[in-house]
């Protein structure tokens, strides 16, 4: 394997017995960093015989992926990019036709279909709607990886059930698979596949992928094979070989900075990398966090620094080093800002803004007994902090009291990124050991102890319990989570109702609290905005409820009460016999 993905590829389209040629083809090799962040982009689109303008919806949709894709967030999966643009593709094809005279005969329309694939590190991402064709070549099998989106009727006659720009919503196929050293895929539209055999398109291209011509010779013979055998249609195949494998991906600050020494410890006055330092914040195991000031402008910034015993740890300092990937990604005014300087780096370290006021942990402490206002204005900006993260398929997963800062004004801001999971990044195999629990064990959702990997529901349960926490100073399930690691245990769980609490806090505002920490996901609420309606609005779900039985309240009052019934009932019966007899 080497340090990149490295493919050979061969196309070749010809319009056939046609007058114009309705297929449109495209393959995008970039460079790095987008190379290792996003892919290398491959499509094949095939216009509608039945449409005049199909050529012009083909161009549309192969262009628009091959250049959109790489327009989209780094931090995004494949799979939602590709979605994304697709979806905007098929929306704005779709409006072509019901402007243009077609609007009540779509088949005339602004319609194609559509094959693309995307090679992410050792990932091929494949979409597909319409009856082109995607294969994989590997050894001597030639599979058909696509089905084809035709319905069929009597007499061997078929229509085409789905296409891009068909109709106002799109439906797509999704997979993956899996990419060997060695593998060959093929696109190609029916005007090839329908008159040259499976058998005949795999020879093809293994007898012609090391000719002098290479891949382009195997496209092209495959096309003249198939006009031979008598194809009257557009005629497109693209032949794509797997040449090399990375071992790694990285992002680009990886890359540019894992090759830097390690910070020594650092003191007060020290003049370092173009930063004073003013004195040491908070040292741990891991990491020293430094505040400083830069020496060009004078803004006071935070440092932090790995820590040198886990200098050998790969793992360790490609995570470290993604923080200030992710800061520089995300713009909101509730989550931590990096620091850039404009001059060269020495060191590995990561630089952010330095926010003047408390952690939550402590806010909590100097405000035992918070109003519910209160408590609501932080959730809701702690909350819009979080939907930055999950926008750009992000995962915070430590959320935390010490993980969030409150300023001099009142605003609050998420911190440390150290365990955040990137969708995009982790296809990409950037971060490794991404399947411990990397966040703090009591806020912890429980399908982290499962094993299980999180969702946007799993922020949600830290979030919900860091809520809980501030109403009344305790966990909801105390410290029980991380002791359950089977769905049977987790079902056992006991939530702790608020309503035990001697605060004046309303009834269905507990029910609010148990929902977003239930220990099931499926169970939470299923988006933040949700739940922070439901911490201001009454739902009559919750009101309908009733105050739970004593027994659930009190334990101890319910069986000393019961205790005092039985006694009493003792008593009377000892009474009534010692009368009777």
């Amino acid at each position: 394997m080497s340090s990149e993905l490295k493919i050979s590829a061969g196309q070749y389209s010809d319009k056939g017995r046609k007058e114009t040629n309705q297929d449109f083809h495209g393959i995008y090799v970039p460079k790095e960093p987008q190379l290792s962040a996003k892919g290398i982009a491959i499509a094949l689109a095939d216009g509608i015989s039945s449409s005049a303008v199909s050529d012009v919806a083909s161009q549309y949709a192969v262009a628009g992926f091959l250049e959109d894709y790489y327009c989209t967030s780094e931090a995004w999966s494949v799979k939602t990019s590709a979605e994304r643009i697709l979806s905007a593709t098929n929306s704005w094809l779709h409006a072509q036709t019901q402007k243009s005279q077609y609007r009540y005969d779509k088949d005339k329309g602004y319609v194609c279909t559509l094959s693309a694939m995307v090679i992410k590190s050792t990932t091929a991402h494949i979409f597909h709607v319409g009856d082109s064709r995607i294969y994989r070549l590997r050894g001597k099998a030639l599979e058909q990886l696509t089905s084809d989106h035709r319905v069929w009727i009597a007499q061997g006659q078929s229509y085409l059930g789905r296409a891009l720009g068909f109709k106002p919503q799109l439906e797509i196929d999704y997979q993956t698979q899996q990419v060997e050293q060695g593998d060959i895929f093929l696109l190609a539209t029916d005007g090839v596949y329908e008159h040259v055999s499976e058998h005949d398109m795999a020879g093809i291209i293994r007898s012609s992928a090391d000719a002098p011509e290479g891949l382009d010779a195997a496209a092209k013979a495959m096309v003249e094979k198939a006009l031979q055998q008598g194809s009257a249609d557009n005629l497109t195949a693209q032949v794509v070989r797997v040449d090399e494998l990375p071992h790694w991906q990285a992002a680009e600050m990886v890359q540019q900075l894992s090759g830097l020494p390690l910070p020594p410890i650092l003191d007060a006055r020290t003049e370092f990398d173009g930063y004073t330092i003013i004195r040491e914040v908070h040292g741990s195991s891991r990491s020293h966090i430094y505040l400083a000031t830069d020496s060009e402008t004078g803004a006071l910034v935070i440092l932090k620094t790995p820590s040198i015993d886990l200098g050998g740890d790969p793992a360790y300092l490609e995570r470290f080093l993604t923080e200030e990937w992710i800061a520089r990604r995300i713009n909101s005014a509730h989550v931590l800002k990096p620091h850039v300087p404009t001059r060269k780096r020495h060191y590995v370290y990561v630089a952010t803004e330095y926010i003047d006021g408390q952690t939550l942990s402590q806010w909590m402490i100097d405000n035992p007994r918070p109003s519910l206002e209160a408590v609501r204005g932080l959730v809701e900006q702690i909350a819009k902090g979080l939907r930055a993260f999950h926008r750009h398929e992000m995962l915070h997963q430590d959320l935390r009291p010490d993980n969030i800062m409150i300023d001099k004004t009142g605003t609050a801001k998420i911190i440390d990124f150290g365990a955040t999971r990137v969708a995009g990044l982790m296809e990409a195999d950037v971060l490794s050991g991404h399947d411990n629990i990397l966040g703090t064990a009591q806020y912890s959702a429980p399908e982290y102890f499962l094993g299980e990997s999180g969702t946007t529901r799993s922020d949600l349960f830290s979030l919900g319990v860091i809520t809980y926490q501030m109403l009344t100073g305790q966990l909801p399930y105390g410290a029980e989570v991380a002791k359950c690691r089977t769905r049977a245990a987790q079902n056992q769980l006991r939530y702790d109702s608020v309503q035990h609490e001697d605060r004046d806090i309303p009834a269905w505002i507990d029910g609010v609290l148990r929902k977003a920490v239930h220990p099931n996901p499926a169970k939470r609420y299923g988006e933040l905005s949700e739940f922070l309606y439901d911490l201001r609005h009454p739902n009559q779900t919750f009101l309908d409820k009733t105050r739970p039985p004593l027994l659930e309240r009190n334990p101890v009052a319910f069986w000393k009460g019961v205790s005092l019934i039985l006694a009493a009932i003792i008593v009377m019966l000892v009474a009534l016999q010692s009368t009777t007899g």
